[in-house]
């Protein structure tokens, strides 16, 4: 009795399960659900502005939406908007990218119908959206760049060809990289992936996922594979991108999944709301309601409402009511001309420092210090004493200036007597007095000049600063070099004249007298000097030693050296010229030897030690962004002092490497 009810209802229930069976086997795979589900608003994209916000919402449906009726609500707080719709928007830049695959699996029909869903995706899309295209089979290729020429996309699909292995993970990694890069500044994009097969390549899934969710990209993705085990890395690649996976098994439909995604872009909205006043949080829930015709569409999400440099000016500007004008390196012509005064007045405060400095006796005495202290220097038909600052061409501007460069190199003798040498040894007509004054006009020229060249740019001024400081001393010391080198190539030549001439019957004297006058300089000024000396008491010998001191030279102190010894036991002082002569010549051929065979190493070492700075100052005068965290963060100064030292250290090791003492 009690049986039968139950055998009634199983019979009634297998009834129905064979039923619904046989009506979901019917029921093919068409779209990205397996049953229908009701279509809602989304926000797509948020991107934070100062004093508001901007959301870029999709609406679904092909009702017009009422602008005038969006309101916003942001922390559950209504705030004013507006609305308008983003094809006829350029506030928020939208970039969308079709990820093609085009391995050899998509032969036939399915690259067929592929081509004309993309054409059809690439004729509905919004004309102010940019579209590029991207294919990936043994390769990934962006064939078009991102772009709005839609004209020059549609050709390029036209044109794809297919290829042998599928690398799926690659061309997802190259389409976020063609997309452009993330952030809360960046545009809204968008990647629509095709494909239908498996990775053939050894690029990790889990990679791919971890780009996806770095980059904020939205990946939606059009599958053609078969089963679930075949879907299962696409699914996690449309999760990974916030995105849906479309299954469209039969190739066919591939234009409707297409022109569902162009839909989507042609139905978005953008919608500026107002940021409220006091507004303290980077990040909120913001809820939109959309109307329609007949309906209403409410889109929420969690999105960045407001940037932190934003709240913080905003602090800033209640703090200090003030009104200030940021900008870095923004300074106006006055500002540029006030702070080239400030280094003139800083260098000539430096001069005056030293001149005022404290008054020690000074040891190495000038020679009209030392006539002055025996008497007393006249000026004819003038009475008093003369000065060492009077000039009848100098005014008495620049008499004052010379006078306090003087009294400023009076309390460091070693520093005058240093640029004195230098100053003889170029062979420049300066007192070391003037020479201070010069170089620090040209610090101060140089600073206005790159002042002036960067509009405003310290940076630049202070570079062409260093570079104005420095450079006269390189100048000082190539000239001197030059000088030297002339001095020494020239001796040998100038030995044999003098052997000549006292073969001819002269004195040492007379032989000298004739360097002077058919010498090449820079010898003929030297032995003038000599000359000079010699005249004024002191011996031949000890000018002549002087002025091998001068010109640095070792070669002429052997000359010296051998005279010194032929007055003193005698002999013939022209065959031992010659033979000094011809010891020059050889030690001269030897060191131009030496140093062809060197040339290598020290080109190296020049190219090698000049390249990373010269570099540096390139990109500091072009792309002041790039290294800007060299310049203002202590990791850069820490990464500065570290690269001077290795390269400090790597140029004195090649240049002593490439140097030969001979």
């Amino acid at each position: 009795m009690n049986a039968r009810p139950h055998v009634v209802r199983r019979v009634l229930a297998g009834t129905l399960l064979a039923l619904l069976s046989l009506g979901l086997w019917s029921a093919g795979p068409v779209s990205a659900a397996d049953t229908p589900v009701t279509e809602k608003a989304a926000i797509d994209h948020a991107l934070p502005t100062k004093g508001a916000v901007r959301l870029l919402v999709s609406v679904p449906g092909t009702e017009p939406v009422s602008f005038d009726d969006v309101k916003v609500r942001i922390d559950g707080d209504a705030v004013p908007a507006v609305a308008a719709a983003a094809s006829q928007s350029t506030e928020v830049e939208r970039t969308s990218i079709l990820a093609i695959d085009t391995s050899a699996s998509m032969a036939g029909p399915r690259i067929t119908e592929a081509k004309k869903a993309a054409l059809a995706y690439l004729t509905t899309v919004p004309a102010n959206v940019k579209v590029g295209v991207l294919s990936f089979d043994t390769t990934v290729k962006v064939v078009v760049p991102p772009g709005l020429a839609h004209e020059t996309a549609r050709t390029a699909v036209a044109g794809l060809k297919l290829t042998r292995d599928t690398a799926l993970y690659d061309g997802v990694l190259g389409a976020l990289r063609a997309a452009g890069p993330g952030g809360q500044g960046a545009a809204q994009r968008k990647i629509l992936l095709l494909s239908d097969g498996k990775d053939t390549t050894r690029t990790r899934l889990d990679t791919v996922l971890a780009a996806i969710k770095k980059s904020g990209a939205t990946v939606d993705v059009v599958s053609l594979q078969k089963g679930d085990e075949g879907n299962a890395p696409l699914n996690a690649i449309a999760t990974a991108g916030k995105g849906t996976i479309l299954k469209a098994q039969d190739p066919a439909a591939l234009t409707a999944a297409f022109a569902k995604e162009a839909t989507v872009l042609a139905r978005q909205v953008v919608v500026t709301a107002e940021i409220p006043e006091g507004f303290s949080k980077t990040t909120s829930n913001v809820e939109v309601t959309v109307p329609t015709g007949t309906e209403s569409f409410t889109a929420s999400a969690y999105v960045p409402v407001q940037l932190a440099s934003d709240i913080t000016a905003k602090k800033a500007v209640v703090a200090a009511p003030t009104p200030v004008k940021a900008g870095p390196l923004d300074f106006s012509p006055t500002m540029m001309y006030a702070a080239v005064g400030a280094v003139g007045v800083g260098l000539l405060g430096l001069v005056a420092a030293l001149a005022l400095g404290g008054r020690k006796p000074a040891s190495n005495l000038t020679l009209n210090e030392q006539i002055r202290a025996y008497g007393v220097m006249s000026v004819p038909g003038r009475p008093g004493p003369r000065r060492d600052s009077e000039d009848p061409g100098e005014n008495p501007f620049t008499g004052q200036a010379k006078a306090a460069a003087e009294r400023a190199l009076a309390n460091n003798k070693n520093l005058e007597a240093k640029i004195a040498h230098s100053l003889e040894g170029a062979g420049l007509s300066l007192k070391p007095a003037e020479w201070l004054l010069i170089h620090a006009a040209i610090a101060v020229g140089g600073g206005l000049i790159g002042i002036l060249l960067g509009s405003g740019n310290l940076i630049l001024g202070l570079l062409f600063i260093i570079a104005a400081i420095i450079g006269p001393f390189i100048y000082l010391r190539l000239k001197k070099a030059n000088r030297f080198k002339a001095f020494g190539m020239g001796l040998a030549d100038t030995l044999q004249l003098m052997s000549g001439s006292l073969s001819a019957g002269l004195s040492l004297g007379q032989s000298i007298d004739t360097i002077v006058r058919e010498g090449a300089e820079p010898i003929a000024s030297e032995f003038r000097r000599v000359v000079i000396e010699s005249r004024l008491g002191v011996t031949l010998e000890d000018a002549m030693d002087g002025m091998a001191d001068r010109m640095e030279s070792r070669d002429f102190k052997w000359v010296v050296m051998a005279i010194r010894i032929q007055r003193e036991v005698g002999g013939n002082l022209a065959e031992l010229l010659l033979t000094v002569a011809a010891t020059l010549r050889e030690r001269e051929f030897m060191r131009r030897h030496v140093r062809a065979l060197s040339a290598e190493g020290r080109l190296s070492a020049y190219i090698l030690g000049g390249l990373p700075p010269g570099f540096l100052v390139y990109l500091t005068l072009t792309k002041p962004d790039y290294v800007h965290p060299l310049y203002f963060t202590p990791m850069g100064w820490i990464l500065c002092i570290v690269m001077a030292v290795l390269l400090s250290v790597g140029v004195f090791w090649m240049s002593k490497v490439a140097k030969v003492d001979l």
